[in-house]
């Protein structure tokens, strides 16, 4: 060194900004303003409601790896309740948004865990098993719905939770952390339809107590609603592979539990 300091030396720390779980909390506000801004966009009309599904289910996962799973459940459902007042017209029950927004970004974190963490997944697993099996039991049982139906009506629900509790789970959650754009892509768009998928059975479990649709509603929704879950996993795709790239390349602190 030319110049040799001659005041006394200090040691200097570099204090944590405000954080919850590890995310920075202007990153959960950020996203949660995000979820919010998206759901006044409708996608598509909901069969047997009369509501249409808003463009924030197809970012309910992103938002979960990106910030982790605690974060992202408190972020989506701070943004899914904030949205229920400003876009009533994308919103069927305001329990169920919230809790499916919620229940999304902790199953996106979960995806691929490490530590204490690696099996946080297995309670989640149970807990939507049982809700399917709830969900579908009530409409066969109660309801008298061919089983069919149900199988056809559903599918976009069942085929999520047989992806989330096989090894596909850890793949999906491994190709977004991939530095090809084409497998970051895919990752993206197979994890979408699993969480998304996930976050439709939660808050359809929570919407069919109150709507106890027929067999008739069953079978319209058989067709329709895998083509409607493509356009959650593409918007997922879509928007999560420029904003993973873009947060890799600004070299942004990434949280502690994000998984890109």
């Amino acid at each position: 060194m030319a110049f040799i300091p001659s005041g006394e030396e200090r040691d200097v720390r570099r204090v944590k900004r405000v954080a919850v779980d590890g995310a920075p909390l202007s990153y959960i506000v950020t996203l949660a303003a995000v979820a919010t801004a998206l759901a006044i966009v409708p996608l598509s009309v909901v069969v047997g409601s009369g509501k249409s599904f808003p463009l924030s289910q197809g970012v309910y996962p992103l938002v979960g790896w990106l910030l982790g799973p605690v974060a992202g459940a408190l972020a989506n459902g701070v943004g899914a309740l904030i949205g229920v007042f400003v876009a009533p017209h994308t919103t069927t029950l305001p329990l169920a948004t919230v809790l499916g927004a919620a229940v999304g970004g902790l199953a996106a974190g979960v995806m691929r865990g490490s530590g204490k963490r690696r099996w946080w997944w297995q309670p989640l697993a149970l807990f939507f098993a049982a809700l399917y099996g709830i969900y579908a039991g009530q409409a066969l049982i109660r309801n008298g719905v061919a089983w069919y139906a149900v199988l056809l009506g559903s599918l976009i629900d069942w085929s999520a939770l047989l992806l989330f509790v096989m090894p596909t789970r850890v793949w999906f959650a491994q190709w977004m952390l991939s530095t090809d754009p084409k497998s970051v892509a895919l990752g993206l768009f197979c994890g979408t339809w699993t969480i998304a998928g996930l976050t439709h059975l939660t808050a359809s479990s929570v919407i069919y107590i109150f709507s106890n649709w027929p067999n008739e509603v069953w079978l319209a929704m058989a067709p329709l609603a895998p083509l409607e879950h493509v356009i959650r996993a593409a918007v997922g795709a879509i928007i999560g592979v420029g904003v993973i790239l873009g947060l890799r390349a600004t070299g942004l602190v990434k949280p502690e539990h994000a998984n890109f």
